[in-house]
């Protein structure tokens, strides 16, 4: 979901046919742009949920979609993963070696901003943002056997409902997490050209505007009563605090309202060229950057002044948030830290060996 790591196989949204293309598709690069925006916005607001209703409400509605959607694209350009060595060697570069990178670089920071100087460097339990690099590097590992068998989207909510009621699940690679969010990518696995087309309608925008409105009336009446945690999909229900049984019914029931909110979502994502279409490339830094701000953030007393915490600062800190995530996916950041982000390791593997000659 988060950049060129995402797309891995484009396909162009007019066309039928899901094999490569060279050229990249404006919609989807608007719609990873402006979620990647939402990510870095919710995270900003995150500081600001104790003392405002609406802040909070606006959070929990920006949860319940905006990974989803991002997670659901992802799959979509997964459909070309075979196990093929140049696929596995784009895993290990975009996803694996990234993975390592940032999960010590979180470690390292968060052991200052967070005054835990003994926090150690686990590569199996993924902090902050890293998760979804794991995620994602399972959840394409495993595309092809999604693609061989038969009902796959109930199969992976079936799971994903499963997971809920295991408590034991540990925290290694956040298998938890990974289950709870799976079956968003395995319906990117079977999405095609024209279900995107049939989003992308006027009824349906039109009709997104109060189905967002009600979204957020519901979630500002949801804030006392219910716990924002069912958004993260990273607990099981008794993990917070709900009968088991309570996961088994939740996890459908949010897999359907996200969708809802996904398809409003990419509904009103335009399909021209603009000038935030070349940012769609660049998600996966502004994805992995952010983070350091937004932990920096708060150690830097950033959110120590009153007026943050009114409607004003809320303002102001959510037009921070985008503008910063925007140039951390600028091509000049992409080429500064393209060795660490998007890394070649041609060192690493052995290179291909000449074509068979015909008999």
């Amino acid at each position: 979901m988060v950049s060129e790591a995402v797309q891995t196989a484009p396909a162009r949204v007019t066309t039928p046919s899901p094999g490569p293309s060279k050229q990249r598709d404006a919609f989807f690069d608007n719609a990873k742009y402006a979620a990647i925006v939402l990510v870095a916005v919710g995270h900003a607001w995150e500081p600001l949920r104790d003392g405002s209703r609406t802040v909070t409400a606006m959070y929990m509605l920006v949860y319940a979609f905006h990974m989803p959607a991002f997670i659901v694209v992802s799959g979509y350009f997964s459909r070309g993963f075979d196990g093929r060595p140049e696929r596995l060697k784009r895993l290990v570069t975009g996803l694996v070696v990234p993975y390592v990178i940032f999960e010590t670089a979180y470690t390292l920071f968060t052991r200052w901003t967070d005054q835990e100087p003994d926090r150690p460097i686990s590569l199996l339990d993924p902090l902050y943002l890293t998760w979804f690099l794991a995620a994602l590097f399972l959840w394409r590992l495993t595309t092809p056997l999604w693609q061989r068998v038969r009902m796959p989207l109930p199969l992976a909510l079936a799971l994903a409902m499963l997971a809920t009621l295991s408590p034991s699940i540990g925290k290694d690679l956040d298998l938890q997490r990974t289950l709870q969010f799976l079956p968003y990518f395995v319906l990117g696995l079977a999405l095609k050209p024209e279900h995107f087309r049939l989003v992308r309608r006027r009824a349906v925008r039109i009709a997104a505007v109060p189905v967002f409105a009600c979204a957020f009336v519901v979630a500002y009446w949801a804030v006392p009563r219910m716990t924002g945690g069912w958004f993260y999909h990273r607990d099981s229900a008794e993990a917070l605090g709900a009968p088991a049984w309570y996961g088994v019914v939740m996890t459908p029931v949010l897999f359907a309202c996200s969708l809802v909110l996904v398809a409003c979502f990419l509904a009103w994502v335009p399909g021209r060229r603009m000038w935030c279409t070349a940012l769609g490339a660049g998600t996966l830094y502004g994805y992995l950057l952010h983070g350091f701000v937004a932990q920096g953030s708060k150690y830097w007393g950033w959110y120590d002044p009153a007026w943050i915490h009114e409607p004003l600062g809320a303002v102001v800190v959510t037009v921070v948030a985008a503008v910063v995530v925007t140039v951390l996916c600028t091509p000049p950041v992409r080429r500064a830290l393209r060795f660490v982000v998007e890394p070649e390791l041609g060192w690493l593997f052995k290179p291909r060996g000449p074509a068979r000659q015909r008999a």
